[in-house]
């Protein structure tokens, strides 16, 4: 292990070990080594339970869609049974991708050899292959991983040794269970990449500390900087209110048992490692995180609304896409100026503005500081 990663797990371990509003910004290599980030797969990304998406984007048997973590292909099904499952994407043939994009599909054929899957992953069809010795089709199954389902959001955990997720957002559903989250109906969902680190866009969504600079026309007016507020974690999740601004109108329908406070401020929470969530009282904003390169992050964003509105308002969209495009802007700048050499990392700012990162932090300090003795 180099120097420069000794020295990011150190910084790890020291920010784990100081009290929220006492903390320092990362060094710069936190957010430009490659040889982090091959830690960050293999400790973070293949352990850990990483979300995918809105489980009803697959609502019906036959729907599918196709996605990656962190170079693993993997395809999202919901079989006949109805259970939906997250297979390798990857033919058991040569090794080909077997499926591309997402719609509606019982079966699943390569494009370079025609081999064939059903919805579960089982070959069903190879051509030309029964006069292989040995070969047995109903021995033949792409892999499949460990699925949970929780608040509507699939999550999918690459090694099958994670813990399950309910148990540990126990002390975060307190403050989401009036938003109604699992009830929310999927409006869209994008896929896109930005060149910027996964980290600095976790951070980005999950503070307001940047809300009146980089959103000055968008966000300041609706929820403005001064009217953050810090949500305690335990180091499953980082959360904070974002409320509205008093001018601001209500906008309904609401949740049946969203209080008057709820009514008026969006909940921002993340969980670790790779989404992140705006709750709003009657829309979700979602981004699923996936490292690229370094300098560059695969997002799956997209909107749910309630079930008495049923749709994303074309509105609501043009605004988030305004909204992702002011972040952008400044993320991939700041990718750019964290390769200087003569960065030197500043103090965080108080816990209602960026107290979520010091959170984030914490679970990054968890898996990966100088404390932690990996397990191979």
């Amino acid at each position: 292990m180099n120097a420069t990663v000794n020295e990011i797990r150190e910084a790890l371990t020291e920010a784990n070990n100081t009290a929220i509003g006492n903390g320092s910004v990362m060094p710069a290599a936190y957010y430009t080594s490659d040889e982090f980030a091959d830690l960050e797969a293999e400790h973070i990304f293949r352990r850990d339970w990483v979300c995918l998406g809105r489980a009803d984007e697959v609502k019906e048997p036959g729907d599918f869609y196709t996605t990656e973590v962190i170079g693993e292909q993997l395809l999202v099904t919901r079989a006949k049974d109805g259970a939906v499952r997250v297979l390798s994407n990857v033919c058991r043939h040569r090794g080909n991708i077997v499926a591309s994009g997402k719609g509606k599909k019982s079966r699943f054929s390569c494009s370079y050899h025609a081999w064939t899957y059903d919805s579960t992953g089982q070959l069903i069809a190879a051509p030309l292959m029964d006069d292989v010795p040995g070969f047995n089709k109903s021995e033949c199954k792409l892999p499949s991983f460990n699925v949970e389902i929780w608040e509507g959001f699939l999550f999918v955990n690459l090694d099958g040794k994670a813990e399950p997720i309910a148990p540990r957002m126990s002390e975060l559903m307190p403050f989401i269970e009036n938003y109604d989250i699992a009830d929310r109906i999927n409006g869209f969902t994008e896929q896109t990449t930005w060149q910027t680190n996964w980290k600095c866009l976790a951070e980005n969504f999950m503070e307001g500390y940047h809300l009146d600079v980089t959103h000055p026309k968008t966000l300041k007016p609706l929820t403005p900087t001064g009217l953050c507020e810090y949500v305690p974690s335990d180091g499953n999740f980082n959360a904070y209110f974002s409320y509205y601004d008093p001018s601001y109108p209500e906008r309904g329908p609401f949740p049946p048992n969203l209080t008057d406070k709820e009514k008026r401020c969006s909940l921002m929470f993340g969980l670790f490692p790779n989404l992140v969530v705006a709750a709003a009282p009657s829309i979700l904003i979602y981004l699923c995180l996936s490292p690229n390169t370094t300098n560059s992050v695969n997002i799956r964003w997209g909107m749910s609304a309630l079930p008495e509105i049923g749709d994303v308002t074309d509105e609501q969209r043009e605004f988030m896409n305004q909204v992702n495009a002011e972040d952008k802007l400044k993320l991939e700048t700041l990718q750019k100026g964290l390769q200087s050499k003569y960065f030197n990392p500043g103090p965080l700012s108080t816990p209602d503005l960026e107290g979520t990162i010091h959170d984030m932090y914490k679970y990054m300090a968890t898996r990966l500081g100088s404390h932690v003795e990996f397990n191979q």
